[in-house]
């Protein structure tokens, strides 16, 4: 039997580094869901991911993601990037 085990963290970063800490994160290949936050936590965007799309490195169906991600720099400062993350484990 297959079990999932889910788990978040959050990190705090310029806005600036958004895309490429997102870009690094879609490589990753665990990632169930980002969530961006302003500074006072407030959900800007949050992003189911297909795990599917993820692992086959389709970065670049991610396109309207991305480009939505860089709208944020010329609005925000910093941002907090929440990240729900998967790992599968056998019983």
């Amino acid at each position: 039997m297959d079990k999932k085990h889910e788990w978040k963290e959050e990190v705090e970063i310029a806005t600036g580094e958004l895309i490429t800490k997102v870009k690094e994160l879609l490589k990753e290949g665990n990632i169930r869901r980002l969530i961006i936050k302003d500074m006072n936590d407030k959900t800007i965007l949050e992003v189911p991911l297909n795990a599917g799309v993820v692992i086959g490195g389709a970065v670049t169906l991610m396109s309207p993601l991305l480009a939505v991600l860089g709208a944020l720099t010329g609005v925000l400062a910093k941002v907090k990037v929440e990240i729900v993350r998967v790992e599968n484990s056998e019983d």
